[in-house]
């Protein structure tokens, strides 16, 4: 039989097309499987704080096996330096552990009681994203040095050493065009995360350029920095050898959690959170013999929830969310009775914690009335948001593509008619505002529901039973770089900070940086986002033409499309802490103030 000819242009399929991959090439082929994303270092979740978390995942391992109490981390241009006081890697498995996938301690539960790093994978996919990578082991005396490029090893060197017993790892991110390309790491976002290692870990003290970090009350000081003198009552707080949580109310709207598990911060919740909101409403209809709504318990809610577990079980290498089913019944159990234990012995807090509920019930069927005067209008925008063009894919419906679908809020139509020609249809939505809108500080929910346009929005995004219906994974304002612009961007974050506020604590709200010139000749043609970009370039390219590009509309869309695509430049928002942001927001958006008014005197440019 006469072999077929294969189609003209087909691929050659057979045995020499298939590919082994050694497990450090697969880490650099598809690193996003093993740090979640890249970036530039814009976002506190980008790839290179990543890597800098399992290093320091390692040290902390090292100290709840009580063995150093002291972690010493530099950042000085690219190049990362953690050092800690541990017992050091076993010094003829230093190259395996920092090199061969599923090699460490942490599979020995003797070893390693409630470590983080359970995979053995986060140290090796730190060698492999890095172009250089050394690591040190100082053991009784003696140390094993060994450093990588790339993953591969480059050299190695023993001998006697004076150093205390631990290890150093020193690394540069890769900065290749195909993992991370140009990165800058923000001390803000290190510092951050440095703070929770520190709450999580009473008795460790973190130093990061010279600067310590360290709690004596775990969730008690995190919470009290987030709150500070927000709260309603004093921060309920409870820890044990196996769970530790606290929360308090505000006269914020939704409600607010910080999760974690062997003190890694699960950003997307999982059994523990759910569990923990359960016991919460458990225990307060146990003592005042109520049967509350969970929206009349938690709205206003401020929390933290840490647990330790032997064997977690997380969705992705990330840990963002724990799956372990397991921790339910113990979990809302134990939450449950010491909730009912407190209000027992604290009755002025019982009754501020009640008068709260009751508040929060009152607002709910006022806000019920309301929604019931729009129901007409609910039903006409359920078929057809006005100014909303869709895109197919959606968070939480559409697996990993609906992950990385966004809507770009614009300012009028010219803006929103640059980008609906060139988005992706399958993931990038619109949302076109009619200019500025309603200043919603201080306003209550119930004006959502009477401004139009605000209303819209929220179903638009899927926000009105709470940022669990968030129907896209990024909300992107997308204003022109121009006072008006400016201005509008200062309502919307105020809408969102006001009512969602964790929208935004979940990293899911951003800012859409576009050109403000183009500098080109005949032969080259450069894009500038700020003013030094735009005297670089002018340097570069000789008899250019400049275009200050005042709004998006006037960025032709056969341009635009870079901008929103592949070369997306994007600012997350980003909160420290929920009082600070509230003084700011009132500051800015609040009353006319003389403060206000001579501040804005002395900075007009």
């Amino acid at each position: 039989m006469a072999k077929k000819t294969p189609p003209k242009g087909s691929t050659h399929y057979d045995e020499s097309t298939i590919k082994s991959l050694s497990a450090l090439e697969h880490i650099r082929l598809r690193p996003g499987m093993y740090i979640g994303r890249l970036g530039s270092g814009s976002h506190f979740e980008d790839g290179i704080y990543v890597l800098l978390k399992e290093i320091i995942d390692n040290s902390i391992d090292e100290f709840i096996m009580n063995y150093g109490s002291r972690v010493i981390i530099s950042v000085i241009g690219e190049t990362v330096t953690v050092r800690d006081y541990g017992r050091g890697i076993p010094l003829g498995k230093v190259i395996d552990c920092v090199s061969i996938i599923n090699t460490g301690g942490k599979f020995n539960d003797d070893v390693f009681q409630f470590s983080v790093g359970l995979n053995g994978v986060g140290t090796k996919a730190v060698n492999a994203l890095s172009s250089y990578f050394r690591v040190v082991s100082y053991r009784d005396g003696e140390f094993f040095e060994a450093i990588f490029s790339k993953g591969v090893q480059v050299s190695e060197k023993k001998g006697p050493t004076l150093e205390k017993n631990g290890t150093l790892t020193e690394f540069i991110p890769d900065s290749s065009p195909e993992i991370f390309g140009e990165y800058e790491f923000n001390s803000a976002f290190i510092e951050e995360r440095l703070w929770n290692y520190a709450y999580l870990n009473t008795g460790l003290t973190l130093e990061f350029n010279r600067k310590n970090f360290a709690s004596k009350n775990g969730l008690l000081d995190l919470l009290s920095k987030q709150v500070e003198t927000e709260g309603l009552y004093p921060i309920i707080y409870h820890r044990n050898h196996r769970i530790e949580f606290a929360f308090t109310h505000t006269n914020n709207y939704g409600e607010n959690y910080f999760s974690y598990v062997n003190g890694q911060h699960t950003s997307d919740g999982g059994t523990h959170l759910s569990a923990f909101k359960e016991g919460i409403l458990k225990g307060i209809n146990e003592f005042y013999k109520k049967s509350y709504t969970a929206v009349d318990v938690r709205d206003g809610l401020v929390a933290a929830v840490s647990i330790k577990l032997q064997d977690p079980i997380f969705e992705s290498q990330t840990k963002n969310k724990l799956g372990n089913n397991e921790v339910r019944s113990w979990i809302i159990t134990e939450v449950r009775e010491k909730i009912v234990d407190y209000l027992l012995k604290n009755g002025e807090e019982a009754q501020k914690l009640s008068d709260k509920i009751a508040n929060n019930e009152r607002l709910r069927k006022e806000l019920a009335s309301v929604k019931g005067a729009a129901k007409d209008a609910a039903k006409k925008v359920a078929i057809n948001i006005p100014k909303l063009k869709d895109c197919k894919y959606h968070l939480n419906q559409s697996g990993e593509k609906g992950n990385g679908s966004m809507i770009f809020l614009t300012e009028g139509d010219s803006a929103s008619g640059s980008m609906t020609s060139v988005r992706d249809v399958y993931t990038q939505a619109i949302f076109s505002l009619r200019g500025k809108v309603l200043n919603t500080f201080d306003k209550k929910r119930t004006d959502i529901y009477k401004n139009e346009e605000l209303y819209n929005l929220m179903v638009a995004l899927g926000l009105e039973n709470g940022v669990e219906g968030l129907r896209y994974g990024k909300v992107i304002i997308a204003t022109d770089a121009d006072t008006d612009g400016f201005h509008i961007r200062n309502l919307l974050m105020t809408y969102f900070l006001t009512f969602f506020e964790d929208l935004v604590l979940s990293g899911r709200l951003y800012i859409l940086e576009t050109p403000l010139f183009r500098v080109r000749n005949k032969k080259e043609t450069v894009y500038c986002f700020n003013e030094s970009e735009k005297q670089e370039a002018l340097i570069k390219i000789k008899g250019a033409e400049i275009t200050r590009f005042k709004g998006l509309g006037e960025i032709n869309p056969s341009e635009f499309r870079q901008f929103i695509s592949d070369n997306i430049r994007l600012i997350p928002i980003s909160i420290s802490s929920s009082r600070e942001m509230h003084l700011t927001l009132k500051f800015y958006m609040g009353d006319n103030t003389p403060t206000r008014r001579d501040f804005i005197m002395e900075n007009l440019i």
